[in-house]
């Protein structure tokens, strides 16, 4: 009798665990399937992994996504968000900007956020170098995680939709993964600010 109970009580949480998770993937999908609006005043960029001086390429799809964007939207300026980590030679912050120059995009629209080393910082940091008659803004980062990014600058004040660049193919069950455990943190940080 214990280990039939054992056994259910295994495979409840089993099962809380697995509809926890598609939960959180709802939520993450929800926030990819917008339509980006056109003219924002601002978008910020948020930093991911460096190589050396190199961009990752989950990195190297946000600024695409940036550069794409501001292509089309030519009095949008961006923000572009990061320190520098281990093994990085540059700042996140110079690797977007070093990227957006080579898609084209005038040096005067792009400002320098380079001290932050996680999300929360991201969005603290650059939302002090918004000017102030700027209204609209976006964030730009991986699809996968953009849910909790416009989450936090919700916390913060600021109402942004989102635009979601791919997620290298290679990364997305490793990305993914470590996005639920984020949120979950994420979740418990905000429930017990309360």
């Amino acid at each position: 009798m214990k280990r039939k109970t054992f056994f259910a009580v295994i495979g409840l949480l089993t099962l809380s665990v697995l509809l926890y998770f598609a939960f959180l993937h709802s939520k993450i999908r929800d926030h990819i399937n917008i339509e980006v609006p056109l003219h924002a005043d601002y978008i910020i960029i948020l930093g991911a992994r460096v190589k050396g001086e190199i961009p990752s390429l989950a990195l190297q799809y946000r600024i695409d996504a940036a550069a794409n964007y501001m292509k089309k939207n030519e009095d949008t300026i961006a923000i572009a968000s990061g320190g520098q980590g281990p093994g990085e030679d540059i700042t996140e912050a110079e690797a977007i900007k070093r990227g957006l120059l080579k898609h084209g995009v005038d040096r005067n629209r792009i400002l320098i956020e380079d001290k932050s080393t996680d999300t929360v910082e991201n969005i603290t940091f650059s939302k002090k170098l918004i000017p102030d008659h700027l209204e609209t803004g976006l964030l730009v980062t991986n699809d996968f995680h953009l849910y909790r990014a416009k989450s936090i600058a919700k916390n913060q004040g600021l109402n942004l939709q989102g635009i979601p660049a791919e997620t290298p193919t290679v990364a997305i069950p490793k990305s993914y993964t470590r996005e639920y455990l984020a949120i979950t943190k994420y979740y418990l940080v905000t429930f017990f600010k309360k």
